[in-house]
């Protein structure tokens, strides 16, 4: 599988079409936001829900993109997508967060990453330009491979580095849990089994903003289990351009999905990846 990288010129002028569709999306996303959001529709549990305005993003995004980049295959999370020829896939989350947007909580994003390789193979793909954008906060989460990763707040921007870490048990550590009640219960275990090993625990509710996060040294660490492509894809890209350490048993994906301050290498990737098997795999 052709995992060569576009050169940077081209890499740069998607990062920059990333973040003028993330930012229009953002904007529709709250603009129109109802006082009251009502669920359109669940997926795979009564709790894993579609707002009206997940589609309506999605296909905001999916138009812009089509219009900019009409070889360019496109994959998001709900109804409609793409195919392509270029060898470029667009992987796109129009509500990271779909919760905490129906419950008005301002922590969720627009994910927009362009990837080379096949997003439904673990390993078998790579972002290489792409942003996370907080529409609430104005922050722009933004990288390109081998270019770093910055975050831009209007007119201003500054590059991302993750904290000095360098001690588990002083580990500020982030993590996401399933909609699946069997799920949650045994992520439940892990983090039972993480909890005295470090400093605390933070749930946000947004697996993109959460490996920003890491990135911008607002966190420690982070681990999730059960994520897709559009929930990691840019977010993954943001922190490893940030310098944080990010994996996974076949990289990051489904099966696992961590990220960690440099100092956190040794210690963090073995606890959790332990702690996975034990209780999510057995």
């Amino acid at each position: 599988m052709d995992l060569t990288l576009p050169d940077d010129t081209l890499a740069a002028a998607l990062e920059a079409l990333a973040a003028d569709v993330a930012r229009s999306a953002g904007r529709l996303v709250v603009d129109e936001r109802p006082d009251a959001v009502e669920v359109a529709a669940t997926k795979s549990t009564a709790t894993d829900v579609v707002t009206a305005m997940d589609q309506a993003s999605q296909d905001h995004l999916l138009a812009r993109l089509r219009e900019a980049r009409p070889d360019d295959a496109v994959l998001g999370e709900e109804d409609g997508g793409a195919t392509g020829t270029s060898g470029i896939t667009w992987v796109i989350d129009p509500i990271d967060g779909t919760v905490n947007y129906l419950y008005g909580i301002p922590a969720y994003a627009v994910s927009v990453a362009a990837v080379v390789g096949d997003p439904s193979v673990p390993g078998g793909w790579r972002p290489f330009a792409g942003v996370v954008f907080n529409p609430v906060t104005d922050e722009l989460f933004s990288a390109r491979a081998g270019a770093g990763a910055r975050l831009v707040v209007g007119e201003s921007q500054r590059p991302l580095a993750p904290t000095a870490c360098d001690s588990l048990g002083q580990a500020l550590v982030a993590t996401g849990f399933g909609y699946a009640a069997e799920r949650r219960e045994r992520q439940g275990r892990l983090v039972l089994d993480l909890l005295p090993q470090i400093r605390d625990i933070r749930r946000a509710g947004s697996a993109a903003l959460d490996l920003c996060a890491v990135a911008a040294g607002r966190v420690d660490a982070y681990y999730e289990t059960g994520l897709n492509p559009w929930d990691l894809a840019a977010g993954w890209l943001v922190a490893l351009e940030a310098g944080v350490h990010v994996g996974g048993f076949d990289g990051p994906g489904e099966a696992l999905t961590w990220a960690c301050a440099p100092g956190l290498a040794d210690a963090f990737p073995d606890v959790v990846e332990t702690g996975t098997r034990r209780h999510l795999e057995g």
